[in-house]
Order: C-alpha cells, then structure tokens, then sequence
C-alpha cells in the first residue's frame, strides 16, 4: 500500500508557491490566490512547506503548527527573538520582539507569517506605496490586529534592517516587504505610516 504524499510536500507545488511568493514580494499588496496548490489545506502551511529546511529556524509563539507538521517542515524551533521565520495569528496583538537584522547582515530580518481572515475583504484598508507600487496600491484585510501595524513601524525603522511580512488568509496571500510604506485609511488625515 503506497501513501499519498500531500500536494504542499511536493517538489513541482512548492516551485509554483515560490513563484507567487516571488510575485508577492515584488508587487506589494497583491494578493495571490494559492488555493490550486494548497488543496483545501490553510495556505500558511503551504508557505511553510515551501520556504522551509533544515537549515532555517522557525518560531510559532502562538501555537499554529499542527505538531504532525514539525517533522515534515524539518526546521529548528527557535525563539521569535531568534528565528529567521515566524508564524502568528493576526488577530492578536504581536506579544514578540522579532529579529531585525544588522546593519552588516540586514537579510537575518525575520519573514513574518501572519494568518489574517481574509486578504481583498475586510475592515482594514492599508494604502501602500514603494518598490514593486505603481503609484499607490490599496488592500483590504480582516483579522488584522491594530497594533501590527504600530509594530511593523517601529520593526520597518531603522532601514535596511526590519521584517517582511506575508499576509495569509485560507487560500491567498500578500506580501509586505521591509521598503513598503503603509498608511491605513483610516488614519490617512492624520499621516500615520506604517
């Protein structure tokens, strides 16, 4: 009896998660349907899959990686203080300090996994501008906790140091680089980047 190897463990779907994660992070604020690949399984997963290995470390502060999935995803557990990848729900406020690089080594910033509820839709409207932006790029996001945009801010900072950060929701993803600005909406008269 042979056992079937899940689609977001197969080599030819992670090259084609890459190619939409690749396309994510040079569009900022597009939002990517992955539903094909990840086969009615959350889309975070399939990120995981795709740009993890032995090599990287991973924290998960708030609990969202089954521990079925550990061994497969292969990488080291770590504090978020540490990891060079962190996975965290978006509708809690970030309780975590992640990795931000140096001056010197500006690429150890962390890539942020953030599960939101739905990416094209929702309460919160974040204008973006920057590389990858024609102009400025409007995108929707529910289950997006306040203070993540406060915390990238002060994160974002000091460039080239930061986080990049991949929104994810069921089936799509978008992405926020470190050299994206953002402003919500809702804050706009005031000015407030994020």
């Amino acid at each position: 009896m042979t056992m079937k190897t899940e689609l977001i463990w197969q080599a030819d779907t992670q090259q084609s998660v890459f190619r939409e994660l690749v396309e994510c992070l040079s569009y900022p604020g597009t939002v990517r349907n992955l539903s094909h690949w990840s086969a009615g399984t959350p889309v975070s997963r399939a990120v995981l899959a795709t740009l993890l290995d032995g090599e990287c470390t991973l924290a998960d502060p708030h609990g969202l990686i089954a521990a079925a999935d550990w061994p497969l995803l292969q990488a080291r557990r770590a504090s978020p203080t540490d990891a060079r990848f962190v996975i965290a729900a978006g509708n809690r406020a970030p309780d975590f300090q992640p990795a931000l690089g140096s001056l010197e080594s500006p690429e150890f910033g962390a890539t942020l996994i953030v599960v939101v509820t739905a990416l094209g839709s929702g309460d919160k409207s974040l204008e973006l501008e920057g590389p990858g932006v024609d102009g400025r790029r409007t995108l929707r996001v529910a289950g997006l906790h306040p203070d993540w945009l406060g915390q990238r801010a002060q994160w974002i900072g000091s460039f080239p140091l930061g986080v990049d950060l991949i929104l994810a929701d069921a089936e799509s993803i978008a992405a926020l680089p470190r050299t994206t600005r953002a402003v919500t909406l809702a804050y706009a008269a005031e000015g407030k980047t994020v």
